[in-house]
């Protein structure tokens, strides 16, 4: 009977195994030596089996001086200390609590065979070799072996101060979780006290979804310092971590595959788990509460004043439209305008009808425009990513509207590359990244909005600089609902946008798809690479850029004519190979078929390998 039902576990494991969506290493992943013939690392990252070869995905990770705070995870991971912060309702230079759990999202992409977020990580005293850099200073987050193949160092050469690339364990969903529901897949590092029901109640979501995920049987042990997939109908919320108690990572107990004894202890880790989590939802609701109170206190909400003001029908739409928005955005009086803006003072004055103003010592930027704006903001209620402007609150005077904005520090792309006594203009890493940012921006508009947009004016303008450099698309003043390439419908009688980016059959036709914010991306690139105008001076005349550089990529030899168009900022060592495949991706975006254009999936694929190779 004993053997009889050994064989039907072995049975079932080989079932679910087959059935999975990636498989769980258990503590082989703790291995250092682990690598098959190939040099591969085996099962421990996770393969590329997912309907998409790029998303979005997140990671857990637990704050431990040195790394507790929003920068230096940030940092750690390679990724946005606004999107940090973000997602997990704090500010971009906030501390966590020891052991408190911080939700890290990232750009997760295939490379080869494996998904993979990069990073890269210098060595110091506390952490000097492979094993504690993966344990400790990552918690699982990568494994030995795969850091190992991805850096060629033995042991003995790992000195403080040394790089290491380092590839965080991440996956897209595949095609069977999105049908399911599955949005996001997130990267859990496994605690001691954790079980797959437990955390199946904390993330809401069903044990076998995980064990599905996984590859897991049913009360299958889970070992500290590996990781599971997750898999999310929605992102995570910060709502849904929670402060764990210290545990030493070099503890005996870490590789006890048989527990039993610290039952007592996992159960004290849960009621703490679950008190700290009522007490951060009971804080939510008193902030809630606080912040409604607030508002109604300081005008925020329409008084009876204001109502009796008479305003023009756009200004009654822009409201209802308001009114349908969630509770970040404020409606601002205009009295809270002009004070902020100094009465539009010259001095707050961005550029054109955008102004800086100080809103409660928050520096904001405010637009003002004479048209109808109650399709932008539909459309800026509906999208929400980190390289995309997010719009913060609304006004109206007199017919005359004022969207406010994140404030930009850095001002347009335009703008720093034309301001040649900036050192940092002169970096590939800098530009790349631009690019990256842009394309994900533009990937995220074409590919999870509903119904999908296309920007319609993507220039270098448009594109602005925060104080990191990292770039957000602004102006959606042109933006339209995507159509269908083959769709008979879409066209548009009135052709916008900017001289020097508008894609040709755009020009000829006026349809209306995805493909023409690729072209005008492909003339950014260029921009980015060359530091020229979309429009140049040639023998006295005025030629496009992208015209001229595509005519010097057809012919042989096109590296030596290309010298002369690439800005002489960049020309550092081993230029030519970056320059050549930034140039090469920018006349795969030119192509005058529609249909050979790359997608932006596409594109972003390229970027991030450009981009490892760079780094």
């Amino acid at each position: 009977m004993n053997h009889f039902l050994f064989c039907f576990f072995l049975l079932n494991l080989f079932n679910v195994c087959m059935n999975a969506q990636q498989n769980y290493s258990g503590d082989l992943a703790l291995d250092c030596g682990n690598i098959d013939e190939s040099g591969a690392p085996s099962d421990f990252l996770y393969t590329c089996n997912g309907q998409r070869r790029n998303c979005l995905a997140f990671l857990i990770y637990k704050a431990e001086p040195p790394f507790n705070s929003v920068p230096s995870i940030s940092n750690l991971a390679s990724t946005s200390q606004a999107a940090v912060a973000t997602i997990n309702n704090v500010t971009e230079d906030a501390t966590f609590p020891t052991g408190k759990e911080v939700i890290i999202p990232v750009n997760c992409f295939c490379l080869g065979r494996y998904y993979q977020a990069n990073t890269t990580f210098h060595i110091s005293n506390v952490y000097g070799i492979y094993y504690t850099i993966a344990t400790k200073a990552y918690q699982g987050l990568i494994t030995c072996s795969s850091l190992k193949r991805a850096n060629p160092l033995s042991e003995y050469g790992l000195v403080p101060g040394t790089e290491l690339k380092v590839p965080l364990r991440c996956a897209c969903p595949t095609r069977d979780q999105t049908k399911s529901g599955t949005k996001y897949l997130l990267t859990y590092s496994v605690n001691k006290e954790d079980t797959v029901p437990g955390i199946s109640d904390r993330f809401n979501v069903s044990q076998k979804s995980i064990n599905d995920a996984n590859g897991l049987v049913e009360k299958q042990t889970i070992f500290p310092s590996t990781t599971i997939l997750i898999p999310l109908p929605t992102a995570p919320s910060s709502s849904q971590t929670i402060i764990h108690k210290d545990q030493p990572l070099d503890s005996p107990q870490l590789f006890d595959k048989h527990p039993k004894s610290h039952r007592s202890k996992r159960k004290l880790y849960e009621e703490v788990g679950i008190a700290a989590a009522c007490f951060v939802l009971v804080l939510i609701i008193i902030l809630f509460f606080t912040f409604m109170f607030n508002k109604r206190k300081d005008g925020v909400l329409e008084s009876s004043n204001e109502r009796n003001n008479n305003y023009v029908l756009p200004a009654a739409k822009l409201r209802i439209e308001i009114a349908r928005l969630d509770q970040g955005l404020r409606v601002f009086t205009f009295k809270e305008i002009k004070k902020a803006t100094r009465n539009f003072s010259s001095k707050n004055r961005i550029n054109g009808s955008v102004y800086s103003g100080g809103f409660r010592g928050k520096i904001l930027a405010v637009k003002r425009m004479r048209r109808d704006v109650s399709k932008e903001i539909q459309l800026l209620k509906n999208i929400n990513h980190f390289n995309l402007i997010k719009l913060q609150g609304v006004s109206e005077n007199d017919g005359i509207f004022y969207l406010v904005f994140e404030y930009m520090k850095k001002g347009s792309l335009r703008d720093w590359l034309c301001n040649e006594s900036s050192g940092e203009t002169g970096s590939w890493i800098r530009r790349i990244q631009i690019a990256l940012d842009v394309a994900n921006g533009l990937y995220y508009l074409h590919s999870f909005t509903k119904p999908a947009y296309v920007h319609g004016d993507i220039k270098s303008s448009n594109v602005l600089l925060n104080n990191n450099l990292r770039a957000k698309i602004a102006n959606f003043s042109l933006a339209r609902a995507a159509v269908n390439e083959k769709s008979s419908i879409g066209y548009t009688s009135l052709i916008s946008g900017t001289r020097g980016y508008i894609a040709r059959e755009f020009i000829e036709t006026g349809q209306v798809t995805s493909k023409i914010d690729v072209f005008a991306f492909g003339v950014v690139l260029l921009e980015l690479i060359t530091g020229k105008y979309a429009i140049v001076t040639q023998d006295r005349r005025e030629v496009l850029l992208s015209e001229t550089v595509v005519s010097i990529m057809e012919k042989d030899g096109a590296e030596a004519e290309l010298d002369s168009f690439i800005d002489p900022r960049l020309k550092c060592d081993n230029w030519t190979e970056f320059a050549l495949q930034m140039a090469q991706l920018s006349v795969a975006c030119l192509t005058e078929e529609p249909r050979k254009r790359p997608s932006m999936e596409e594109v972003v694929s390229v970027l991030s390998k450009i981009q490892t190779n760079k780094y």
